[in-house]
């Protein structure tokens, strides 16, 4: 048995790994794919009352997510569940998706990526919403720099006919600054 390649002893303590600022949506990196050949990444996603991910899909990468406190609602294409704690779902690359959390209490998340390196797009984006200041009456989406960041790691952002549906059915603040 060749153990040549196999990932070190990573150890993250409760509450432990370090965090990136995203509003609403935050990301505490546990397990970086640098330290595993590149094979997974593990983040957990905290998620204010009201809060919703932009629409999205992916190109190189299936996200896994374990929910760990909340109801967190899940779209993906056709696809729409509300998960409690100890519920599992994967969003497969290639199919829009998004998440919420659908309670009144604050919720979180594991989402592990395969393969990994996408968890660098959550710092990255945490410090593009600390830097970039856009014109009045302009979103952080639809900024040259948001597209630039969606680009490099292979996301298209989109705005399906289902969102608006979700959040006036779960009472979110709408992504797009909508209100509705």
């Amino acid at each position: 048995m060749d153990l040549s390649n196999a990932p070190e002893l990573k150890v993250v303590p409760p509450g432990g790994g370090e965090s990136a600022d995203i509003p609403g949506f935050g990301a505490v990196f546990k397990l970086y794919s640098r330290d595993n050949g590149g094979r997974v990444a593990i983040v957990e996603h905290p998620f204010a009352v009201g809060t919703i991910t932009m629409p999205h899909r992916h190109t190189r990468e299936d996200e896994h997510s374990i929910v760990l406190e909340g109801e967190i609602g899940f779209r993906s294409d056709g696809d729409e569940v509300v998960l409690g704690p100890g519920g599992y779902i994967t969003k497969p690359r290639g199919q829009m998706h998004a998440m919420w959390n659908a309670g009144d209490v604050p919720g979180r998340i594991i989402e592990v990526i395969t393969p990994g390196g996408f968890e660098s797009y959550f710092r990255e984006l945490g410090e593009l919403f600390t830097s970039v200041q856009p014109a009045p009456g302009v979103s952080m989406r639809e900024t040259p720099e948001f597209g630039e960041l969606a680009a490099k790691y292979g996301l298209t952002y989109g705005t399906p006919d289902w969102l608006d549906g979700i959040v006036a059915r779960y009472g979110l603040r709408h992504p797009l600054g909508r209100a509705d």
